[in-house]
C-alpha cells in the first residue's frame, strides 16, 4: 500500500494567499484526517531555509510532525525567484538549491521537487538548444550536491514551464543521466502534456496514448508521483487545473497499475491540489478518493 500525503501550498497560495492556512493547523488536520504524510512547500509562511536558518528550529517543526505520526514525502524548494534558462551563470542556482537542500537533511526530508524556472515563452529569448544545455548542466551539478547528502532530485515537467512536450521530457531526462535524477509524474500535469499538448511551444506534441502512454515511455524514470485529477483546462492560461480526484477525465486505475509496474524509489502519493479555491475543504473527499484508489491499486 501506498502512504498518502498532501502538498501544503495548496493551503498558502493563490486562492490562500491572502488567507493562509497556518502549517500546526495543517498537520493537526492531515493527522485528524489519517493522512501519512506532508510534502512540504518549502516558502513563507510554512517552514522554509530562510527563516528557519538554524537546525535546531528545523528539527522542532520535524519533531512536532513526528508527534502526531506524520513523515515527510518531499520538499518543493523555493526556486522560482532564481534563473535557469535566461543565463549562462547558474552558480546562484546552484547555491540555492544546495540550501534547499541542507534544509532537507535539518527536517529528515529524502526527496527534492525542481522545474525549468521559465516558462515556454523564454525560447524568444533563448534558443531551445542553448536553454535545454543550459537546464542539464545545472541538474547534473544539483543531482550530484542532492547524492552527497541523501536527498533524490525529481522534475516536475507541466505546461507552465518550459519543455512540456514528451520528447522534451524524455531528452533531458537522458541527457542528465544521473542515478540521483527522476522525474516527478504528476497525473494532471502528465495529461495536459501528453493528452492535450497545452502551452507548447512551435507544434503541438501529443501521444495518442495521453498520460498512460507518457508513463510508459517514463518507465524506470520516474521518480515521485503526484495524485490528482484533470479537468482538461488550464488555470489562469498558465498551469494544469488541479481537479479534486474523481471530479476530472482521468481513467486512475490504468495509469496506476502503470507507475507501480514501472518501478519507484518511493511509496508515497502526494495529492496536489495547487490554486483548487476551496482546497482546505475538499482535503478530506480527497483523502478518501486516494484511499479508494490505494485499495485498488496500491
Amino acid at each position: 500500500m501506498k502512504r498518502i500525503s498532501i502538498g501544503s501550498w495548496a493551503y498558502t497560495i493563490g486562492p490562500y494567499a491572502s488567507h493562509p492556512v497556518p502549517f500546526d493547523e495543517v498537520v493537526d488536520r492531515l493527522s485528524a484526517l489519517g493522512f501519512h504524510g506532508v510534502e512540504l512547500g518549502g516558502f513563507p509562511p510554512h517552514p522554509n531555509p530562510d527563516d528557519l536558518p538554524y537546525q535546531e528550529a528545523r528539527r522542532e517543526v520535524a519533531a512536532k510532525l513526528y508527534a502526531k505520526g506524520l513523515a515527510w514525502s518531499g520538499l518543493a524548494a523555493n526556486l522560482w525567484g532564481e534563473k535557469l534558462i535566461n543565463t549562462d551563470d547558474p552558480s546562484h542556482y546552484i547555491a540555492e538549491f544546495r540550501k534547499n537542500v541542507v534544509f532537507c537533511n535539518d527536517l529528515g526530508i529524502d526527496a527534492i521537487r525542481v522545474d525549468t524556472v521559465q516558462p515556454p515563452t523564454i525560447f524568444s529569448e533563448v534558443d531551445e538548444d542553448t536553454a535545454r544545455k543550459r537546464v542539464v548542466h545545472a541538474w547534473k551539478e544539483c543531482s550530484r550536491i542532492a547524492a552527497d547528502h541523501g536527498v533524490r532530485v525529481v522534475w516536475e515537467f507541466e505546461p507552465g514551464f518550459a519543455f512540456n512536450k514528451p520528447s522534451d521530457i524524455l531528452r533531458i531526462v537522458d541527457a542528465v543521466n544521473h542515478d540521483n535524477f527522476s522525474v516527478e509524474f504528476d497525473t494532471c500535469h502528465a495529461h495536459m502534456v501528453a493528452a492535450v499538448g497545452a502551452r507548447q511551444p512551435g507544434e503541438r506534441e501529443v501521444l495518442p496514448g495521453g498520460a498512460l502512454e507518457l508513463a510508459r515511455k517514463l518507465r524506470g524514470k520516474i521518480g515521485h508521483v503526484h495524485l490528482i485529477d484533470s479537468d482538461g483546462t488550464l488555470h489562469d492560461d498558465e498551469t494544469s487545473t488541479h481537479v479534486p480526484i474523481g471530479e476530472g477525465v482521468l481513467d486512475f486505475g490504468p495509469l496506476l497499475q502503470e507507475l507501480e509496474a514501472g518501478g519507484l524509489p518511493s511509496d508515497w502519493w502526494c495529492i496536489d491540489l495547487c490554486f483548487w479555491p476551496d482546497a482546505w475543504a475538499v482535503t478530506e473527499k480527497c483523502k478518501r478518493a486516494a484511499d479508494q484508489l490505494n485499495a485498488l491499486y496500491g
